[in-house]
């Protein structure tokens, strides 16, 4: 039996109205309480909450949860309308706790990011306030942790709906259900993490991906002839992930908090912090059928560097009948099939109609070129555990990060120079042919730099 708190559900249904929310995060034994509230309304309803003891995989650990919820809860709010959200601090310091996934932040992108490099922790016993204007987002957003790899547990969704006046491009569907993507390990999180700092090495795969923070006991009701719209997010850390429901085809109508032309496919890829707004028609003979998700990656399956699980919930007809038994999976591609990784994305198209226009510029006046890649560096004696001795990396523009000893904010604030640079490079300092399979040692190993 899978299990978490008493407070382990959390609550999908569309609210009647929009009411403050306080979130409350005990970090083993220390507390930050996140309110938000739309500036229009003042209602105040929470609770306070603590880590709590999940159940999952025959296997009981402590999480950090948001409200005892695992996902955490959904945020309400229409498009044009402001989000104010307080930070309260408990007795110990704690990095800034959430980031809204996909929300522009023009003009005021500092109170977002990482910690110590966008915006210094929160003080013990204090409060930090921040503003969020949700000014052309419209659509499936999300929220997560920001500090370390506590997002694997503390996460929500963010749903935008239309601003007043106005309505969905498409027939508004009978109901709206989020469907959220995730990983489960059996170990603390952030030891894994650890660890592969520690090694140099790929981090450990989870144990399973999880449908709504469940390995396979999540279902879904739905009444044959009614449209759903599946608002589904991908919270997993690494693994993008094929998606699909046994014989029922999808029509993307969204992503990333935008509309898109329809599109129907069979099954979609979505990447890590990825969002669908997707229509489900329950138009199938009343029965039960299998959603599933499993890894989409090009890395060997037998090396163990991904979650080389399936995960399922269920979609069960309302009604008197019989199930089929067994049920039968959905159509899923091969994990390493890169076509049909790509298909979806590649059919999607702007909506852009005269209420949702993409004005994109035509005639930039820069031209960046980023290079993201995967590098390795030599260790003493081949002494770490990445591949052949090595140690893992990643790099923009053959650039890797390297931590200083000073607070790039501190160094800021007070002007201690040699801390970091402000000159990234807008093109690769060092071309080669980026994209094949074999590339000199030379070329692998990135330098390390403040900028």
């Amino acid at each position: 039996m899978e299990s978490g708190s008493s407070e382990s559900s959390a609550d999908f249904s569309l609210p009647t109205k929009y009411k403050e929310k306080i979130l409350t995060n005990l970090d083993k034994g220390s507390s930050m309480a996140l309110i938000f509230h739309r500036m229009i309304l003042m209602e105040s309803s929470g609770t306070l909450v603590k880590e709590a003891s999940y159940t999952r995989l025959c296997s009981t650990k402590n999480i950090l949860t948001v409200n005892g919820q695992f996902p955490g809860p959904t945020i309400y709010a229409k498009k044009g309308e402001t989000i104010m959200l307080t930070f309260i601090t408990g007795e110990k310091k704690i990095s800034p706790f959430t980031g809204r996934h996909g929300v522009n932040m023009p003009r005021y992108p500092w109170t977002d990011g990482p910690e110590y490099i966008t915006q210094c922790p929160i003080q013990p016993g204090s409060k930090f306030s921040q503003k969020i204007i949700l000014s052309s987002e419209e659509g499936t957003l999300w929220w997560h942790a920001h500090s370390d790899w506590t997002r694997a547990t503390v996460h929500g969704a963010i749903i935008v709906y239309p601003k007043n006046g106005t309505k969905y491009p498409f027939p508004k569907p009978n109901a709206e259900i989020p469907i959220i993507l995730g990983q489960w390990w059996k170990s603390d999180v952030n030891a894994v993490r650890d660890e592969a700092l520690a090694t140099g090495a790929d981090p450990n795969a989870s144990d399973s991906l999880l449908i709504n923070g469940q390995p396979g006991t999540f279902k879904l009701t739905v009444d044959h002839g009614k449209t759903y719209l599946l608002r589904i997010i991908n919270a997993a850390l690494h693994e993008a992930l094929f998606f699909s429901i046994a014989k029922h085809k999808m029509t993307v109508v969204g992503t990333d908090g935008s509309y898109t032309k329809p599109l129907t496919r069979d099954y979609i890829t979505i990447y890590p912090g990825q969002t669908y707004d997707v229509l489900l028609e329950a138009n199938q003979h009343p029965d039960h059928y299998y959603m599933a998700a499993k890894t989409y990656s090009i890395a060997p399956a037998a090396r163990n560097f991904f979650d080389n699980t399936t995960t399922t919930a269920i979609v069960q007809y309302r009604g008197y009948y019989t199930p089929s038994s067994p049920l039968s999976l959905p159509y899923l591609p091969t994990y390493n099939d890169t076509n049909a990784s790509v298909q979806v994305m590649a059919g999607l198209r702007s909506l852009a109609d005269a209420e949702h226009p993409c004005n994109v510029p035509l005639s930039p006046s820069t031209k960046l070129i980023y290079t993201v890649g995967m590098n390795s560096y030599l260790c003493p004696n081949n002494s770490c555990a990445g591949p052949n001795g090595t140690r893992f990396s990643a790099s923009i523009n053959n650039i890797s990060f390297q931590f200083p000893t000073i607070d790039i904010l501190q160094a800021y604030y007070y002007n201690i120079s040699g801390v970091y640079g402000d000159k990234f490079p807008s093109v690769p300092e060092l071309v080669f042919d980026f994209t094949t399979d074999i590339i000199p040692l030379e070329y692998q190993t990135p330098k390390k730099e403040q900028k």
